[in-house]
């Protein structure tokens, strides 16, 4: 658990607290994308949706909302090869959350599932890729989904020609503040981590996020172990009748199943 002293903007806890405040969310959102925002719903730390209790979840960094747009901002420290996939699949759950409010399909708000990496996943040296659903018979042929999926590079913020854009990619990899925007959000930070309400936060957090590792990790080694019997099992009773032993007898010297042994038995 990294120490409260040495957090920065792009830690996700912390990144998640200082979005919280409605004029940092907004100003990061319309400073990015270019848009204007008249007023968002206040800012969810940590967001988890689970549509069905056997489907996998996801947990949003930040996920915000206007009256006609929705917003996913995640921040990303270290590149993971199933990126483009993952923007697929909190795209659909963003989805199935505004579903499972009662809304129709044509009710559906446009969405923006936004990645700001500190490094070059498409390799391209490009500032931003903005990704939309276009026909490829005919590129200027939008599918009109109200989707995008926006990826930003921190790395080559020297490329932006926006200004503004520019100080917010260049703060996130240099934490260089060069705009009064990037100020006030490193101000905050400052102030943040001298805050008792957020210390404590912090170190529930970190305590709840470790607990949860080590029941991942106890369940992983139990259910490893166990297969591992199960597989010894096995192969003991292979070495069993291949002796000559009855499937009755390696049954009740292994406690498998005498169905599993015939099994083992006409597979040998």
């Amino acid at each position: 658990m990294k120490p409260i002293e040495e957090l920065t903007f792009i830690d996700d806890y912390m990144f998640g607290y200082v979005m919280r405040n409605e004029e940092i969310c907004k100003g990061l959102l319309e400073r990015l994308l270019g848009i204007k925002i008249q007023g968002l719903e206040f800012s969810t730390l940590q967001k988890s949706i689970t549509p069905h209790y056997e489907s996998k979840g996801v947990r949003l960094d930040v996920y915000v909302q206007d009256s006609s747009r929705v917003f996913d901002i995640e921040i990303q420290n270290s590149l993971h090869d199933d990126l483009p996939t993952r923007t697929r699949y909190y795209q659909s759950m963003m989805d199935i959350d505004l579903l499972l409010k009662g809304k129709q399909y044509s009710e559906l708000k446009e969405s923006f599932v936004i990645f700001i990496c500190q490094e070059d996943f498409f390799q391209e040296n490009l500032p931003c890729y903005t990704f939309s659903n276009l026909c490829h018979e005919k590129l200027s042929l939008e599918l009109g989904d109200k989707t995008h999926k926006i990826i930003f590079n921190a790395a080559a913020f020297h490329q932006e020609k926006d200004m503004e854009r520019k100080s917010i990619l260049e703060y996130i990899k240099n934490k260089k503040s060069t705009s009064d925007f990037t100020q006030k959000i490193h101000q905050i930070v400052e102030r943040t981590k001298v805050n008792q309400a957020f210390r404590g936060e912090y170190m529930a957090w970190g305590l709840a996020e470790q607990d949860a590792e080590k029941r991942g990790y106890k369940a992983g080694v139990t259910d490893g172990i166990a297969k591992g019997v199960e597989q010894a099992k096995i192969e003991t009773a292979q070495n069993l009748l291949s002796m000559g032993l009855s499937p009755e007898q390696v049954a009740q010297g292994t406690n498998l199943s005498l169905e599993t042994i015939h099994e083992i038995q006409s597979n040998l």
